[in-house]
Parts: C-alpha cells; structure tokens; sequence
C-alpha cells in the first residue's frame, strides 16, 4: 500500500510564493513513489493568498487549505495543521520557499532510516551575522538549561511520523513549542543541515517580537533553571549585600570622624539592585504568562472555511480579517 504524505505549509501574505511552492511540491512528489496531500493554512492574509489558494484547489484535489478568522500568530497556526495531517508522516515547510521543496526527499530518505523525527537545520545561512551570532548564543545557552536537549539551529521545518503527530494530538497546549515538544517526547532525532536561501518574493513576517516570542517559549517551557537562579542570585546578593553593610558599619565605627560614604556607592548600589529585581520581574513575568495562556485553554486557531477536506468547515466562511 502507498504511504501518504502529508505536507503542510503555514502562509501569511505569501502571493508571490503560492504558485511556484504548490508547483515545486508538486514536482518533487512526482518523483517519489508516495502519494501525498498538501494542507495549507492561511493565517488571514491581507493580499490574495487566500484567493489563489482557492483557485487552485479548485483544481488540484491533493491541496487542501484552512482559513483562519482571523491572525492567530506564528505559534498557533502552523502547529493547528500539523495536528490535521492524515498522512503516514508529516513534513512542514514554510511557505516563504526559504525551506526548499527540493529537501523532502532527503526528509524521506532519513524517515525511511528508522527515525520518527527529522529536522532541517541550518549550521550557514545568508542572514545578518549579528543574527547568526545571536541565535547560536541562544541554541548554546537554551541546551545548557533546558530539562531535554533541543536540536541546535533547527528552522522549524522537518518531517513527523505519524506516531509523533498521535503523541502532540494528546497533548492539550494552547501555546506550543513544537521544536521543544518534539524534543520531550524523546524519539531520536535526525538532522538535515542545508543553506537557508534568502526570500525571493514577499516581506517577511518575522520581527524582532516574533523572534522574541519564539525564545521566551523555548525557555519558559522547557526549563525552570532561570527561576531557580534567581533564588540562588537574591540569596547571594542579599548576602554580599550585608557584607558590605556589615563593613561600612565597622569602617564608621573605627573612623568616625574621617570616614564619608558619600553619594556615589548608594546611588550605583540602588541602581544596580533596581535592574537586577526588574529583570527578575520580567522574567518571572514571561513565566506567569505562559501559565495564563495555558490556563485559559482557548482553542489554537478558529476556522473560516475548508477546502478539499472530508468534513465541512464548523464555521461560515468570513469574507474579511479583522
């Protein structure tokens, strides 16, 4: 029996890549002796992404598409399509064409191998090299504090194997981190390095808040090393703290008359404790957050129309995002 595959495409404003991804996908599955489905989901675009993915679903019955009611964010969405891919294994791409088609093969050929689970990842790429530098910061410091190890330099695309996909569908998450989830559930976990190419068409979605967002998940669901830090660090700046107090006092007491503290060491020292409890505040705020989130339990996404799917859309179709 020919295995499915299940390719899902998360898109938001991508009409200058819709066709020549639908085309490339089609063109590299030509080749491959799987049958396969192509799940796109429009996060409520702006310019015609919808239209065109209408227009050639209407043609092609292996494309399916979900259109959210409205923006749900770069979190929600993509991870609301893998949950509904049919298929023997799952392969995301972005729709932006920065994750070539052209890698799936080498997707299927390391499933194939044995493993449930296969990344992209990207050791080089065309970005900035501040990025660059930044982001193996991260992937270096998230490793060190994580409860799991998560793949270094992983872009987000990769292959699922059906076992993978039944384990997230169980999970209740309003907010994941796919790349942490998949970590946690501990199959092994294969690796494709390639070259991100730059994007040809479009504006990027991505910012510096989305960038932000993604590692503040990254680190508030996967460790609770910060928050005992900042236990240790209080301790042990409450504890410097009445040293120096303890020794000013004896310095005043041996050198009364000439000994001044003057201004400068209690404006620094205020300063200094200002930041350091402000920091902490925040970053427990980023904690309390994600529990908020998850507590509220709201769906990942809310749809307003499907296409080529076996089942109706549960909602009208919303002509207009708000």
């Amino acid at each position: 029996m020919t295995k499915l595959i299940s390719i899902v495409t998360p898109m938001f404003n991508e009409e200058d890549n819709v066709t020549a991804l639908c085309d490339r996908i089609a063109t590299v599955m030509q080749g491959l002796p799987y049958d396969y489905e192509h799940i796109c989901i429009d996060n409520c675009s702006r310019d015609r992404t919808a239209a065109l993915l209408r227009e050639r679903a209407a043609r092609d019955p292996r494309l399916k598409v979900i259109i959210n009611t409205r923006n749900f964010g770069h979190i929600r969405s993509p991870y609301h399509a893998l949950l509904q891919a049919g298929g023997d294994a799952a392969v995301v791409l972005a729709g932006d064409l920065q994750d070539p088609p052209e890698l799936i093969p080498e997707l299927l050929r390391k499933w194939e191998e044995g493993f449930k689970a296969v990344m992209t990842v990207k050791p080089e790429s065309t970005e900035a090299s501040v990025m660059s530098f930044i982001r193996k910061l991260y992937y270096r410091t998230i490793n060190r504090i994580s409860d799991v190890p998560l793949v270094d330099n992983a872009t987000g695309a990769g292959l699922y194997d059906r076992a993978i996909l039944d384990v997230l569908r169980r999970i209740n998450d309003p907010y994941p981190y796919a790349r942490g989830l998949i970590s946690e559930i501990g199959y092994p976990v294969a690796t494709v390095p390639f070259v991100q190419p730059r994007r040809t068409g479009g504006v990027t979605s991505q910012n510096f808040y989305t960038l932000y967002d993604l590692a503040m998940l990254g680190i508030t669901k996967h460790s609770k090393v910060p928050l005992r830090l900042m236990t240790m660090l209080g301790f042990a700046l409450a504890c410097i703290s009445l040293l120096v107090a303890s020794g000013y006092l004896v310095a005043k007491l041996l050198f009364w008359q000439s000994f001044v503290l003057g201004t400068a060491p209690v404006l620094i020292g205020m300063f200094f404790f200002g930041a350091v409890q402000l920091f902490f505040l925040g970053l427990l705020g980023e904690y309390i957050g994600t529990i908020q989130t998850q507590v509220r339990n709201l769906p990942l996404v809310v749809e307003a129309e499907r296409i080529n799917f076996d089942r109706p859309a549960p909602v009208e179709q919303v002509n207009e995002c708000k």
